[in-house]
């Protein structure tokens, strides 16, 4: 039988996914959203209207600045589910009359409608039943009722926009955006084997439960939870345990004959350019093809001269860098996802070393090799 303590265990709810230290964060913008909202409504349409809508609009505070992220507490499903909620709790009311099971009734058809229309938000529930079981003063409003309740709805949701943004926090939560690197139907390589979209469709259809987290949330949350599986995996090896360090290099000066010679010889795609021993740009086989397709095709002006073409001229000059200390876990999406063929290594300003793609797979076949469990030799017996 379970300890005393294990039994006392299960009667609190498990620990919140918001840290501490947003909390008081999370407490000051409610604050500050349910004062100005009530005291807006008050100055337009008198303190006692006021007072009687607060009790839905302060749920909704609790949503849009604690659990922000949540597919509930996003602006369509809050503006949507007040204004779903008072129409049809008003249409019940002047239909059917003001009692408890009409109240009931009107939450019922308010629900389904915020689920046909995607804005489901619970305190949506709340200003139903308000509507149908509403004081003297509300019911004096008539179908005016939705102007106060469209003003403490919009008030609210501006100042959770402002508040969640000045304090760091992204509200509205944006969709995320796949990316599109290579700019082919394919996914990105590294979510080409593990969970995808459909996985996720069809575990949640299995569940058959709902899930106060977004798909497009939930996803990223699984993938960042395999990265710091993989980080965990990969037992601390750094950048400095795989890079090539006899780095081969040009310089501004370096000729495009000279700068093909190299490639050439040390099968390389890709050289970092030094001036003076710092990294000043990176040039790959496809910035020298078309200078090179251009030195080909004769013109007049090569019959009286024609100037070599220095890496000065073809280099680009944002270089993507890390540092020798760099994770080997954060290198995937570079060399894999975004497509450098070349990570130059810095220690401080100087180039200490080069990471290619080759140099990546080699360090990741180490490891599994290193990972893999020693298997006990099996002797056959003799016949």
């Amino acid at each position: 039988m379970p300890s005393t303590p294990r039994r006392l265990q299960r009667l609190f709810a498990p620990p919140l996914a918001l840290p501490p230290q947003q909390w008081l964060r999370a407490g000051i913008g409610a604050l500050a959203g349910l004062f100005l909202s009530g005291y807006l409504c008050s100055l337009a349409f008198g303190a006692g209207i006021a007072l009687h809508l607060l009790g839905p609009l302060a749920a909704t505070a609790v949503l849009v600045f604690a659990v922000h992220s949540g597919p509930l507490a996003q602006p369509w499903p809050v503006l949507g589910s007040y204004v779903v909620a008072c129409l049809v709790g008003l249409a019940l009311r002047h239909s059917l009359g003001g009692t408890l099971w009409v109240a009931a009734a009107a939450l019922a058809a308010s629900l389904v409608l915020m689920c046909v229309l995607r804005c489901l938000h619970p305190p949506g529930g709340a200003m139903a039943v308000t509507a149908v079981l509403a004081d003297p003063g509300l019911v004096a409003l008539g179908d005016h009722l939705l102007e106060p309740v469209l003003l403490n709805v919009v008030v609210l949701l501006a100042v959770a926009i402002a508040y969640n943004r000045l304090t760091g926090v992204a509200y509205p939560k944006a969709a995320v955006v796949a990316k599109d690197v290579h700019h082919t139907r394919d996914p990105l390589p590294s979510q080409r084997v593990g969970v995808n979209a459909d996985d996720l469709d069809q575990a949640l259809l299995e569940l058959g439960e709902f899930v106060d987290v977004g798909r497009d949330e939930l996803q990223r949350i699984i993938q960042a939870t395999e990265q710091h599986a993989l980080q965990r995996s990969l037992g601390g090896i750094t950048a400095a345990a795989v890079m090539a360090r006899d780095v081969q290099f040009a310089t501004p000066e370096t000729t495009l004959e000279q700068a093909w010679a190299l490639l050439a010889e040390h099968r390389l795609k890709t050289l970092p350019v030094l001036d003076g021993g710092k990294l000043v740009g990176i040039v790959s086989l496809s910035d020298l093809v078309a200078p090179a397709m251009a030195r080909g095709r004769p013109t007049w002006r090569s019959v009286f001269r024609r100037a070599p073409v220095r890496m000065a001229e073809v280099m680009s000059r944002r270089v993507i860098s890390v540092g020798s200390e760099h994770p080997l876990h954060r290198l995937l999406p570079l060399l894999c996802e975004q497509g450098l063929h070349c990570l130059p290594v810095l220690d401080g300003d100087t180039v200490v070393g080069v990471i290619t793609q080759t140099d990546l797979i080699a360090g990741l076949q180490r490891q599994l090799l290193s990972a893999q469990p020693q298997r006990s030799e099996r002797r056959v017996p003799a016949l």
